[in-house]
């Protein structure tokens, strides 16, 4: 064989052993994220939106981010998915951030104000108005870093055992509403209670308290707050519009990538 026609067949197949090589693996980080919330499972509207935020943000990241899911009390309470996120024990919550009102009152202002913004409003502020600086620095004095995650609209006044012809016929009356417009409520002689979504029901039933406010028709239809209060009013001046917060521990989100943040 002619040297030139021995280099031109190895070369030939050369190119045909280098065509049939495999790519080179490529192995993606998986990061595992522990997500809690204040709502139940599958609980229409909020625990769902909580449900759907963290399969979307596996799903957006093809599965690098891997999100476990727990509901309220799946794997701490409601009420200590602030303090579980905080530690660093999970990495995010999904919740209204107006339930840490005792731990700041500025939290609150995060949810809703009462005759405050709407939901366009407030996401403006947030967005443009210099809000998530605030809601940044309030944040960064407890370890975490929050964001915004749905919003409800304008609520209803809510369901009362009892009618309502007047500002006295608060005084006295135990009503489940938190965040500022319980404050408000305060004033006119109600006796506010904070309760997790999951507990009002049995608490109206059993008439630990007389009142109670949650979102809408939709939603609280669900809860059937109609077997135990026959009175429902609206608009609700307490929330125009409450946003949700997305909330994670501030040193996991800086450790995150600037295209995962």
């Amino acid at each position: 064989m002619k040297r030139r026609d021995f280099l031109k067949k190895a070369g030939a197949g050369s190119a045909v052993a280098a065509g049939t090589l495999a790519a080179p693996a490529i192995v993606k980080a998986r990061t595992e994220i522990v997500m809690v919330s204040t709502w139940p499972r599958d609980f229409p509207g909020l625990g769902t939106a909580a449900q759907r935020l963290a399969k979307n943000l596996a799903d957006a990241t093809d599965g690098r981010l891997h999100v476990e899911y727990f509901a309220a009390n799946e794997r701490v309470k409601a009420f200590d998915s602030f303090d579980e996120v905080a530690s660093g024990n999970a990495q995010c919550y999904h919740t209204a951030d107006y339930y840490w009102k005792g731990k700041h009152p500025g939290w609150a202002y995060f949810t809703s104000v009462p005759f405050g913004l709407t939901y366009t409003e407030i996401n403006a502020w947030i967005r443009f108005g210099g809000g998530q600086e605030l809601w940044d620095e309030l944040a960064a004095e407890f370890g975490l870093k929050n964001m915004p995650a749905g919003n409800t609209g304008v609520q209803m006044g809510g369901w009362f055992r009892k009618e309502i012809n007047s500002a006295d016929d608060l005084k006295g009356l135990k009503m489940r509403i938190p965040g500022l417009g319980g404050d408000v409520m305060a004033k006119l002689g109600a006796s506010p209670v904070s309760l997790p979504g999951g507990q009002i029901y049995e608490n109206l039933m059993s008439g630990a308290i007389d009142a109670t406010e949650w979102v809408g028709p939709w939603n609280d239809g669900f809860m059937k707050f109609y077997e135990a209060a026959k009175y429902y009013y609206y608009p609700g001046m307490h929330e125009p519009g409450s946003m949700l917060s997305f909330g994670w521990n501030k040193s996991f989100w800086d450790s995150l990538s600037a295209s995962d943040q």
